[in-house]
């Protein structure tokens, strides 16, 4: 079994900061990509930012410069920065991760249960 857990949501001004994290634990070999999407009402679930195993990110355009995605392969846990937040920021935000859970078996894609983040103006 594995388990995403999110955490950090809330409420913010806009123009505030906050820190959602994720802990990805259970049967677990290796995990190649982590990320954080996100899905306002009545729009379809978009990304936000991912991070590989050796580091590499990649942002949507919307929130490149304000948020910065992190990860510690160790406690396999992933987390995002997210600054100057505006009101179009609402949304759940899901983080993600594209894992094995043994050494000789494919890729699957693991979703947490969803954080909801709340910019008020």
């Amino acid at each position: 079994q594995v388990q995403l857990v999110e955490s950090g949501g809330g409420l913010v001004q806009a123009g505030g900061s906050l820190r959602l994290s994720c802990a990805a634990s259970g049967s677990i070999f290796s995990i190649n990509t982590m990320g954080w999407y996100r899905q306002a009402p009545g729009k379809q679930r978009e990304l936000v930012a991912t991070i590989s195993s050796g580091g590499i990110t990649n942002y949507a355009d919307s929130v490149k410069g304000r948020f910065t995605i992190s990860r510690d392969n160790a406690k396999n846990t992933v987390w995002v920065d997210m600054n100057s937040l505006e009101p179009e920021d609402t949304a759940v935000y899901y983080c993600n991760a594209l894992l094995r859970t043994q050494r000789w078996s494919s890729d699957a894609s693991y979703w947490g249960q969803g954080t909801q983040v709340t910019v008020s103006s």
